[in-house]
């Protein structure tokens, strides 16, 4: 997978330097109701209200589709690990929010403890923050991917420009902290807009949700968050935690340790290897020659 250098954050994107855009059918249908009410209402002055009702229904079911973090109408959106990684019974743990000085270094300790290997989405802002925490779980053989740079709320409902931007920056501060681009990324809560895709696109990244989240920046018991987990847990699955805001038990506990340190079990008593994403997809992940400006 090759990777387009970031430009800097007020720079447009250029769908130049990438193949077009292959438009998701969905949004491909969506343009064509577009057309189709502008000309009925053209054509048929009296139209103009059914054209407006149709216009709105397309447009709810745009927003609905953009809700569904495991939907793939708006673009490509990788949801299990593909065939090979199935047939060498590999898993992928992702985290999320991170990272976080208090919680990372004991879910590393985790990780290394059962000799897997995890994915952090990372929020670069964060990363920034924490530098030295960042560099450490890259050295400790986990992959660093795109989370954004600030994950606003609001990430659904920017426009491209925006959306742009907060990729780039994202790219540009995990890349001068690892040496090395992101090629994955995942949307804040999941949630997204038709903008999203062309973006992701012309930077050449993949977008990924997850086969089961355990729920653990809402849910204090860990037996259950690690239960959604590990709940028909089976080869190709990606799995999500956070080691950022993750939700604490009665005794202060961060859910998500003991929800990882059961999942760990459970995935070493079945047999599965636990391999970040790069190394689940054979991803290539470009190495930078030389400092990002």
């Amino acid at each position: 997978m090759s990777t387009i250098l970031p430009a800097p954050p007020d720079a447009p994107v250029t769908p130049a330097a990438r193949p077009p855009w292959p438009v998701p059918p969905f949004v491909r249908a969506s343009v064509g109701v577009h057309a189709l009410a502008l000309g009925a209402s053209v054509a048929l002055h009296a139209a103009w209200p059914w054209a407006l009702g149709l216009v709105a229904l397309d447009h709810a079911a745009l927003a609905s589709a953009g809700l569904v973090p495991r939907s793939t109408l708006l673009g490509p959106n990788r949801r299990r690990l593909d065939a090979a990684s199935i047939a060498r019974r590999e898993i992928a743990i992702t985290l999320d929010d991170g990272p976080d000085p208090d919680v990372t270094p004991r879910a590393l300790d985790l990780l290394d403890e059962f000799g897997a290997r995890a994915t952090f989405f990372c929020i670069a802002e964060r990363a920034l923050a924490h530098a030295g925490l960042a560099r450490e779980i890259a050295a400790r053989g986990h992959s660093l991917q795109n989370h954004t740079h600030r994950h606003r709320h609001t990430f659904a409902l920017l426009g491209p420009r925006a959306m742009a931007e907060e990729l780039l920056r994202g790219q540009r501060a995990l890349a001068e902290l690892t040496g090395q681009q992101p090629v994955y990324f995942r949307a804040p809560a999941g949630l997204r807009n038709p903008f999203l895709d062309p973006v992701l696109h012309a930077l050449d990244l993949e977008l990924v949700s997850w086969t089961r989240r355990g729920f653990d920046t809402r849910d204090r018991r860990a037996g259950r968050v690690a239960r959604r987990l590990t709940r028909g847990l089976a080869a190709g699955d990606i799995l999500v935690l956070h080691d950022g805001g993750a939700a604490r038990d009665a005794a202060g506990c961060p859910v998500c340790l003991p929800a990882l340190r059961t999942l760990l079990e459970a995935a070493r008593a079945d047999g599965l290897d636990c391999v970040s994403l790069p190394d689940a997809l054979s991803a290539a992940v470009p190495a930078l020659s030389r400092p990002m400006s």
